[in-house]
């Protein structure tokens, strides 16, 4: 994947700046974002990458002059990144620098080097002349999906910005995907920018507001109302299930507000393997807010017998 972004702003620099400004400004920038510099910064090898891909631009006339005629979204739509690192030698750049010869950034003891090393191989994948397989970007994608698509598995469409074009993938997606559990599609990833193989699309899914349900992991929790007498006598409820039917659920007298009562194997199967979560109803006793003559003088009655 390209770089997103203004190249000039990638680099610190004017847009009016001579070669031999760009030329300093990625110099600092290299010295500061290189892997093997930047030990314990993670977005290090992404951040040299886009700082070295900006350089490959306006280090270049013609490409310089084509980013400055079309702009960033013209420019990416023309050259490809095979093309915006064609015949551009990193070796002779960096040894014009002072990064060769066992520079700064070679391997300790003249051990392996890591392919992003400055040292006497080339970055991005060329090692002692050999290219390795530097792979290309990975991709997430958040996919919304309501609960029952969740329990049940689905079909869904993706509509992807992959290198400033839009595509459109059909993805299978199965049961039990629950929140935070992800997907992975190998190869539908970015494109290696140095011939290696594609990156990999992650699909992470979000679950969406339900009216009757909600999940918790793999479990599935409903909430029941029933009415004061009901809680204190007892009572049969239907009780909907995630499949869509319909279960009976007999709440034993002297229910309180707030129980929970479990029907077992009802929630969301999970992904792997052959358990199934539990579907858990949450029960609500409504309090009356008025009372009726008859129903205030009946509790009085109750409330002379001690209950």
């Amino acid at each position: 994947m390209s770089v997103n972004g203004d190249y000039y702003k990638i680099l610190g620099v004017e847009k009016t700046a001579t070669d031999d400004q760009i030329k300093k400004a990625y110099r600092k920038l290299a010295l500061k974002y290189h892997p093997d510099h930047a030990r314990g910064d993670k977005n290090a090898e992404e951040k040299f990458k886009k700082i070295s891909e900006a350089y490959a631009v306006l280090s270049d006339k013609e490409k310089r002059k084509q980013y400055d005629t079309f702009g960033s979204s013209g420019f990416q739509q023309r050259y490809s990144q095979e093309d915006i690192f064609k015949n551009f030698d990193f070796s002779s750049i960096f040894k014009e620098f002072g990064f060769g010869g066992g520079g700064i950034f070679s391997g300790a003891g003249g051990g392996r080097r890591s392919p992003f090393s400055f040292g006497y191989e080339e970055p991005f994948g060329y090692q002692a002349g050999r290219q390795t397989q530097v792979k290309g970007a990975d991709l997430e994608y958040e996919l919304p999906l309501t609960i029952r698509e969740i329990a049940t598995g689905t079909r869904k469409t993706l509509s992807l910005q992959r290198q400033g074009q839009a595509e459109k993938l059909t993805v299978k997606i199965p049961g039990g995907m629950i929140e935070g559990k992800k997907l992975r599609l190998s190869g539908k990833g970015d494109p290696s920018p140095y011939g290696g193989p594609p990156g990999d699309l992650y699909i992470r899914s979000r679950v969406m507001p339900d009216p009757l349900f909600r999940l918790e992991g793999y479990d599935v929790y409903v909430t029941r109302e029933i009415k004061l007498t009901e809680a204190v006598l007892g009572t049969t409820l239907k009780v909907p299930t995630i499949s869509g039917n319909e279960l009976n659920l007999k709440v034993p007298p002297g229910c309180r507000h707030r129980t929970k009562m479990r029907l077992s194997g009802q929630g969301i199967a999970y992904m792997q393997g052959k358990k199934i979560g539990d579907l858990y109803v949450e029960i609500h006793v409504a309090m009356p807010g008025q009372l009726s003559e008859t129903q205030r003088q009946l509790v009085e009655k109750l409330a002379d017998t001690g209950l």
